[in-house]
């Protein structure tokens, strides 16, 4: 018997203020509180404009997504709260930048750092 096939998840484009697009699977966009927020209310369409991030900060933020969106352990919901030493050793990493880039990412966090989800 031929096992189930997953469902395609969704995929988003996100548009950074200096016009350039990004594809990103929704799974990983709603780690982003306000992403998460406009796709339950049913508002994020193909393509979703963010005018107050640009290229250079939305790539991190997706990467930040990316990793946080994937299951963390055997049976573990996909962004689940419970981080592995791999993760806190990510985001030690992620957030080794230089100070402008740090109080970008900062800007597009809607908590104080480092409680984030982003944008």
């Amino acid at each position: 018997m031929a096992s189930p096939q997953k469902a395609k998840e969704k995929i988003l484009w996100l548009h950074s203020s200096d016009n350039e697009e990004f594809e990103v699977n929704e799974s990983a966009a709603i780690q982003s509180v306000t992403l998460k927020k406009m796709i339950e209310d049913d508002c994020a369409d193909k393509i979703i404009p963010l005018p107050n991030i640009t290229s250079h900060i939305l790539v991190k933020v997706i990467e930040y997504c990316n990793k946080h969106a994937e299951p963390t352990g055997p049976g573990d919901a996909v962004g689940a709260t419970n981080k592995s030493a791999e993760d806190w050793l990510f985001d030690a990493d992620f957030v080794n930048v230089e100070q402008d880039t740090l109080i970008d990412l900062m800007l597009v966090s809607p908590h104080p750092f480092p409680s984030i989800p982003w944008i």
